[in-house]
């Protein structure tokens, strides 16, 4: 066993109130061991105990507790089933129970693993399936967000540990993991465990060990730093410190303030912005940086001279606020609710106004969510904030070198596989899903090379260099296009694919489950059933259909350009659509396409393009490609001259 675990094993809480031994958060009742494997189950109790470990399944396991009290024993697990127990006795005898052997999944990713049943997910049919969900061959396991810039050895779990499904603790578990788990119990036949370690708004490089991120072009400030901390924490932040000073010099000399003591819409230079609504949806695709917003409003008589309350169901990522021009509140975190009291003096009858300075350091940003708590209220009257908002761009961050992230961020290098991930590392686990992608949206190229490393990076951890890992490509988002050859969500798709040079990879298509006004998709069951069929076919071996045709073989004949499938396709209507070719010079068009009598080829035209050289297919932030195997799965979207 590694010193570090040793060592760390000293924090570890106990497993049951009153018992000498002391166990790792992740055994405990109601867990779901891998079967047919070996366990190493280290612990601590009194030094010098002599501890006997015994399975209900074979015979007991002896080990000496060393001075500092810690000790180790190796089970075998047992084929699938259950209910099994494992006592512990050092003299005092504590008991682990209601255990079943079967399969175990790690789940990860950002917010669309995340996204839960219900409570800010709500996902399709969501109180129907919580009211459907006991099942007790399911058993869920929820890692406690942390970061960390060092890898640890210990993570606490919501809930206190593993627990059955059930409509109580299913409703804030992983939607995916959950139907995912759901699907293989049904179709294996035995127990399954899914381990939920997700973060909302993440990126790639977070969840990647920091030694696998050497060969990854970009992050050179963090992994400088982290090497020159050598794990200490305060040097670490001093180092941080430094950087974020630096770019702040950089940010004064290129932003431009707007008055606040007065009310700028209708003036040029100032749009119209609806809300709520994520401005990359509206009014400021793909921007990054500071705008700042302002709302009008007719204060009633009756509520002069009265504190009132603002509210707001997200703003991201931070914000500062004025009432009449005058500061009243800040505020960060992009995934919390904001609720401000405008002092009494400040209120004034008629005509009044409210300027809302956001800074957004990366991916959505601006006043989004639910509509009805967008309000500003006074003695338990309402009035609604949402509609028109005027705004102007103070910053645009895309001018200024990029801002260094704080070590306290979710986004840093490292900081999520160290605190969320590593201290799983000793649990056996079948493989991993996989949902994430869209905080790396801009930068396709870099996670081409990132992605595959951050999973050789976990099947090392986990000392299983064969470990599945399936994952989920992006669903269409943002406003329908049609022929888009620029999209950096098409783009984002097409360097996933990367990871599928590694063994035991695999790629759940979900291009046509999204939705251009949300880049949440609420129909969750049929992400996790796609991800399930790579799974029965490719670990389980189960004679299942688990992946759509690719295109093998791209040629052009004139103004004509042929692909070749590696397996027969079709329309879902009498047009095939999604595809669009290009010429040398960069001009691209839509595609008329005519699919063989077989199936196995597409051949394209378009009227301007009359020497094609390149052929794309469901290239746009949101699509509308229609081609799906025989088995009704939908084709990845690809280009032919991009490739990694």
């Amino acid at each position: 066993m590694k010193k570090s675990l040793i060592i760390a094993l000293s924090a570890m809480a106990a497993a049951s109130a009153g018992a000498a031994v002391k166990l790792p958060a992740y055994i405990g009742n109601n867990m779901v061991l891998q079967q047919n494997t070996q366990i190493e189950i280290p612990g601590v109790a009194t030094p010098g105990a002599k501890v006997t470990v015994t399975p209900s399944w074979g015979k007991a396991v002896k080990a000496v507790a060393d001075a500092q009290g810690n000790f180790s024993v190796t089970l075998a697990t047992p084929a699938a089933g259950g209910p099994l127990s494992i006592t512990f006795d050092d003299g005092d005898v504590l008991t682990v129970d209601n255990i079943l052997a079967g399969e175990v999944w790690l789940c990860s990713g950002q917010s669309n693993m995340e996204m839960p049943l219900a409570g800010w997910g709500q996902v399709k049919d969501f109180q129907t399936e919580i009211a459907m969900s006991h099942n007790p061959n399911v058993r869920l396991l929820q890692v406690h967000k942390n970061v960390s810039t060092v890898p640890l050895e210990t993570v606490e779990f919501n809930g206190g540990g593993w627990m059955e499904c059930t409509p109580s603790t299913v409703p804030n578990f992983s939607a995916c993991a959950y139907f995912y788990a759901r699907e293989l119990a049904d179709k294996l036949g035995v127990p399954v465990g899914v381990i939920d370690t997700t973060w909302g708004g993440t990126s790639a490089e977070a969840w990647t060990p920091v030694e696998y991120l050497e060969s990854v072009p970009g992050f050179d400030a963090e992994k400088s730093d982290l090497k020159a901390a050598g794990g200490d924490v305060e040097k670490m932040r001093q180092l941080n410190d430094a950087r974020f000073e630096q770019w702040r010099e950089s940010f004064k000399t290129n932003k431009t303030d707007y008055a606040v003591d007065k009310y700028h819409g209708g003036e040029q230079g100032w749009g119209v912005m609806r809300t709520p609504a994520m401005w990359e949806s509206t009014a400021l695709p793909g921007f990054d940086g500071i705008v700042y917003m302002q709302r009008e409003i007719d204060i009633p008589a009756a509520w002069a001279g009265k504190k009132l309350s603002l509210h707001f169901p997200g703003i991201d990522d931070e914000d500062i606020t004025y009432f009449n021009g005058k500061e009243i509140a800040r505020g960060s975190g992009w995934n919390s609710e904001r609720s401000y009291t405008v002092p009494a003096d400040l209120v004034k009858a008629g005509k009044s106004f409210i300027t809302i300075v956001i800074t957004d350091t990366g991916g959505e940003g601006g006043i989004y969510g639910d509509a009805s708590k967008m309000y500003i209220e006074c003695d338990g009257e309402r009035k609604t904030l949402t509609g028109d908002w005027a705004y102007n761009v103070s910053c645009d961050f895309s001018t200024l070198p990029p801002s260094p992230l704080s070590i306290g961020s979710s986004n840093y290098p490292t900081v999520l596989y160290n605190a969320m991930v590593n201290p799983l590392r000793n649990f056996p686990v079948k493989g991993c899903i996989w949902y994430q992608g869209c905080n790396n949206v801009g930068r396709d190229a870099q996670y081409a090379v990132l992605f595959p490393q951050m999973v050789k990076g976990w099947r090392d951890a986990f000392n299983n260099p064969d470990m599945p890992f399936y994952f989920v490509q992006l669903a269409g988002y943002l406003a329908p296009n049609y022929c888009q050859p620029d999209s950096k969500w098409a783009a984002l798709r097409n360097s996933q694919l990367s990871v599928l040079n590694l063994d035991n990879t695999g790629v759940a298509v979900a291009i046509d489950l999204g939705n251009p006004g949300d880049i949440h998709p609420k129909n969750k069951q049929e992400v996790a059933r796609r991800l399930s069929l790579l799974a029965r076919n490719k670990t389980y071996g189960q004679e299942v259909a688990c992946e759509a045709p690719q295109c093998v073989k791209s040629t052009v004949s004139g103004s004509k350009l042929t692909l070749t499938f590696d397996a027969p396709v079709h329309a879902t209507s009498a047009a095939a659509l999604g595809f669009i070719i290009g010429d040398k010079d960069g001009n691209w068009q839509p595609a008329v396409a005519e699919i063989s009598a077989d199936g196995l080829t597409v051949t394209l035209t378009a009227a301007k393009i009359k020497k094609p050289v390149a052929a794309r297919y469901d290239w746009a932030d949101y699509p509308n490609g229609n081609i799906y195997s025989a088995d009704n799965l939908p084709v990845a979207p690809f280009a032919t001259d991009i490739k990694y």
